[in-house]
């Protein structure tokens, strides 16, 4: 090649070069010099807010925005009609609040389904329909239950009220000479029956009364001591506070005579059909005998019923612990009283294939869109539901509007996704949380920071109350601190922080109290499937003055729009406040630079659990071989190092992204360290060491369940030695569980010790 042709090659290249240099100085200028404010924002409004924090005059707007009116609207609409879960009206308001989601200016809203297995009452045939019988000597009907609740106010005058069942009852037509009477039905009450009488329960009827432990646990229990049927009361001892003489709905918050809780008896969450899998399509099923349903007839029934029954009973009067507040003399029972002969239980609820729904709307995150902040509410109802659970569901609606609305309007655009979550078929058995989370269990591990889960947003006028775990207390505290109290007539406490402080405070006084959380709720499979932290936070009646065992109307068809509007929250004051800081929590964990989590508080929780532990069982444990205190030596270490961390997150440079997103998983990941993947003893399912229901209470929390359960077993099982086995392994379990968690929070690149 001539040197001519060679250097007008090269002066090509250096023009072509040129030219390419200036077109991408030109589109650079042209896109941040001469576009609207939107689109110049767009990538250094990405590079400066990396690491920015979040702006605290967001939280004012978020507070400042959540309005009364709208929520008693939005309750107002919910609660119109009954939305028992699998019916058209569960899937009319499923579509109707993706509507809602899309419009408020969400960036997405979809719609979920789940092909699971329910459970109906016949409701056709009056000769089929649920009900209960008592016979007199010649075996003529002499008195017989009725099959719905009598309409008290006009509001309840709707067509498709389900009347009173136990969902997934077995199917039954038995009866028995024997009614007895079981106080709670808990373990220990059948023991007390078996040490203190000579009652034996096999082949008969058991009555108890609702209360104390999940009524699942009751009829299992039931059927565990050989009963054929269970009948199960509201006695007003828990539901009315003055007895029969109390002043009742509709005047009133108390249960009428009539009033009769419905509800699942289903044991563990999710579809019976496909345990541990997501019940989509093509998913393997079970045969229902294969599903683990309950075994013998169950049936709710008012205390107006339950008196007139226990009127029936004879046998010798039972102790005051195990008196209610009815009007009538409580016996053990056995025979019932000549001329009567018998009791009989009708049950034809059936089991059915039907689809349920979730509904997600979702707000991308500007910085950290693969980082989830989920705010979770069940939308069903065993009737109208305008307690449990749409006061939850029109408070979450409003929330999201308002977190919507600043997003369309570009006022704001949180860090991390947030993603509110509307559960289907959650009185079943948790079933449409439970079903996701199987479905993307996967995702939400890596992904997920926290679930905030308001199931109802108001049972009380009273205090706020939170259930939670502890990597979640300060983010509690701090948000309601910036709540102002919604008692107009309280001017001494100030803020919600305070009337909760004032009303729930914990053992040392301090603080407010942050419950244990059981499996009460949507957050149980995010706890124990998932590992992700969690909270439930409502405001509540005074359970200092009243010993509930819930709320009177729990699950009756008297949860009316009118109890909440007229007797409960008037103004909604209290469901703003809920709102406000339901808001006020997911804002904090979406939008601060660091996650809010304070891994010292998990440490003090740890070592209060050693010290329960110790306290129930650690002599008997000693005594059986087991070296205890090596569980506070792991848990010393575990607090060495949440102090430890502590310091480093103090003195990270914030300007550095690298850093802040390495604390930041490293705060994630902590509660996910406490999942053991074989699950806990005799319950794979339940995989969270620390946190999971009681095997004997589903809606109580349990500190170190399989141990736990284990010392439960022990106490009542004759094969003695091969229960000490599971109790040791899983011991050990526990100590290596604790030992690797701690090892998340040392230095990427040394957790291995030297």
């Amino acid at each position: 090649m001539n040197p001519h042709t060679q250097a007008k090659r090269k002066f090509l290249l250096w023009v072509s070069i040129a030219g390419v240099v200036g077109l991408g100085l030109g589109m650079i200028i042209g896109r941040f010099g001469f576009c609207d404010d939107t689109e110049k924002n767009s990538v250094p409004g990405i590079l400066d807010a990396i690491v920015q924090d979040g702006d605290p005059e967001v939280t004012a707007e978020i507070i400042n925005q959540i309005n009364s009116e709208n929520i008693r609207r939005y309750l107002q609409e919910l609660s119109e009609n009954p939305h028992l879960a699998g019916t058209d009206a569960d899937y009319k308001q499923a579509k109707e609040l993706q509507e809602f989601w899309t419009s408020a200016g969400l960036d997405e809203a979809f719609i979920t389904p789940y092909d699971i297995l329910l459970s109906y009452p016949e409701t056709q045939n009056e000769s089929m329909m649920n009900q209960i019988f008592v016979y007199n000597s010649s075996d003529q009907e002499v008195w017989k239950s009725a099959l719905y609740e009598p309409i008290l106010d006009p509001s309840e005058n709707k067509s498709n009220v389900v009347p009173p069942f136990n969902a997934y009852s077995a199917p039954g037509d038995v009866s028995s000479t024997d009614l007895v009477y079981v106080n709670y039905g808990r373990v220990e009450d059948y023991r007390w029956l078996a040490q203190n009488t000579s009652i034996n329960i096999t082949g008969k009827i058991v009555l108890a009364r609702y209360g104390k432990i999940f009524r699942g646990d009751k009829a299992h229990q039931a059927y565990l001591h050989g009963a054929k049927g269970i009948i199960i009361y509201s006695d007003p001892a828990d539901y009315a506070v003055d007895g029969e003489t109390s002043q009742v709905y509709p005047r009133d918050w108390w249960l009428p005579e009539s009033g009769t809780q419905r509800g699942t008896i289903l044991l563990g969450s999710g579809d019976p059909l496909t345990p541990g899998y997501p019940a989509t399509e093509h998913a393997y099923r079970l045969n229902e005998s294969e599903a683990g349903l309950p075994k013998i007839p169950s049936h709710p029934i008012g205390y107006g019923v339950a008196k007139t029954l226990i009127g029936y009973m004879d046998g010798v009067e039972v102790p005051n612990s195990w008196k209610g507040a009815l009007n009538v003399t409580y016996r053990y029972g056995g025979p019932l009283k000549d001329p009567y002969k018998s009791v009989r239980i009708r049950i034809s609820t059936k089991n059915e294939k039907r689809t349920t729904y979730n509904v997600f709307g979702v707000i991308q995150g500007r910085v950290e869109p693969d980082r989830y902040v989920l705010l979770g509410n069940h939308r069903d109802a065993w009737v109208f539901g305008a307690i449990d659970p749409s006061s939850g569901t029109a408070v979450m609606k409003e929330v999201s509007r308002v977190m919507g609305n600043m997003v369309k309007t570009g006022k704001w655009r949180p860090r991390r996704t947030i993603i509110f979550c509307s559960w289907g078929a959650e009185e079943y058995g948790l079933i449409g949380s439970t079903e996701w989370i199987e479905q993307y269990v996967k995702n939400l591990a890596s992904r997920a920071v926290a679930y905030l889960n308001v199931d109802i947003a108001v049972q009380g006028n009273y205090s706020l109350r939170s259930l939670g775990t502890p990597l979640l207390n300060s983010v509690i505290y701090d948000s309601t601190k910036k709540i102002p109290n919604p008692d107009d007539q309280d001017t001494v406490k100030k803020t919600v922080y305070d009337k909760w402080l004032a009303s729930f405070p914990n053992t040392e006084k301090t603080l407010p109290r942050i419950a244990d959380m059981g499996s009460g709720s949507d957050y149980a499979p995010f706890i124990k499937r998932v590992g992700l932290p969690c909270l439930d936070i409502r405001y509540t009646y005074n359970s200092n003055q009243y010993k509930l065992s819930s709320y009177p109307l729990y699950h009756s068809k008297y949860e009316t729009f009118k109890v909440v509007d007229e007797i409960m929250d008037r103004g909604f004051k209290r469901h703003r406040a809920v709102g406000q800081a339901w808001g006020e929590i997911a804002r904090s964990l979406a939008d601060s630079l660091l996650i809010p989590f304070r891994v010292q508080d998990y440490a003090q929780k740890l070592n209060e659990l050693v010290k329960q532990l110790d306290s129930d069982f650690g002599t008997l444990m000693r005594k059986n071989g087991i070296q205890f205190d090596l569980l506070y030596n792991v848990s010393s270490l575990f607090t060495k190092e949440t102090d430890a961390f502590q310091k480093f997150v103090d003195s990270v440079d914030k300007r550095d992204p690298f850093a802040i997103r390495k604390i930041n998983d490293q705060l994630m990941q902590l509660e996910r360290a406490f999942i053991d993947p074989q699950g806990l003893p005799g319950r794979p399912l339940a995989r969270h060491i620390l946190f999971a229901e009681s095997s004997v209470n589903t809606y109580a929390g349990s500190s170190f369940p399989g141990l736990a359960d284990g010392m439960f077993e022990i106490e009542s099982s004759p094969d003695e030695a091969s229960r000490w086995e599971i109790v040791k392994k899983h011991f050990t379990v526990i100590l290596y569980t604790i030992e690797s968690a701690a090892s998340t929070l040392r230095d990427v690149h040394k957790f291995m010790p030297l």
